[in-house]
């Protein structure tokens, strides 16, 4: 079984299917916050929903408006299961933890060396574990 660690990260214990991103991520600008859909023109997700899915992004960019938005798209019905981040910063996991959606960061090895998009797994935040479910 393909496993990846990291620090504890926050959120229960998610299984989705994971959607791998090379583009940086700002929910203000990257996404269509109505519906859940990454709307950037030129961005490695372009035209794909985030909805029920597992996400992963090298870095974020911006983060002030990452916790009303957050809690909006789980409103909505639309917000990812879960997100991993390379690199985060404090306002953006804020954002997750109002809106209780399962985060971690600094996962090893490189997701894009043992993972595909489309891959099923399992984000074990509490114990820092993503594990392929295949």
């Amino acid at each position: 079984m393909t496993v990846l660690t990291g620090p504890r990260g926050f959120g229960p214990d998610v299984e989705a299917e994971i959607l791998l991103s090379r583009d940086t991520f700002s929910i203000r600008y990257d996404m269509d916050r109505e519906t859940g859909v990454i709307s950037r023109r030129g961005h490695a997700l372009e035209g794909c929903s985030l909805a029920g899915k597992i996400v992963y992004f090298p870095a974020v960019q911006g983060g002030v408006a990452a916790g009303w938005a957050f809690l909006a798209l789980v409103h909505r019905g639309v917000a990812p299961a879960a997100v991993i981040f390379g690199r985060t910063n404090p306002v953006m996991i804020q954002g997750l933890v109002l809106a209780g959606i399962s985060a971690m960061h600094r996962v090893t090895p490189d997701p894009f060396t043992v993972l595909r998009s489309g891959d099923r797994v399992r984000v074990s935040p509490a114990r820092g574990v993503v594990e392929v479910v295949r």
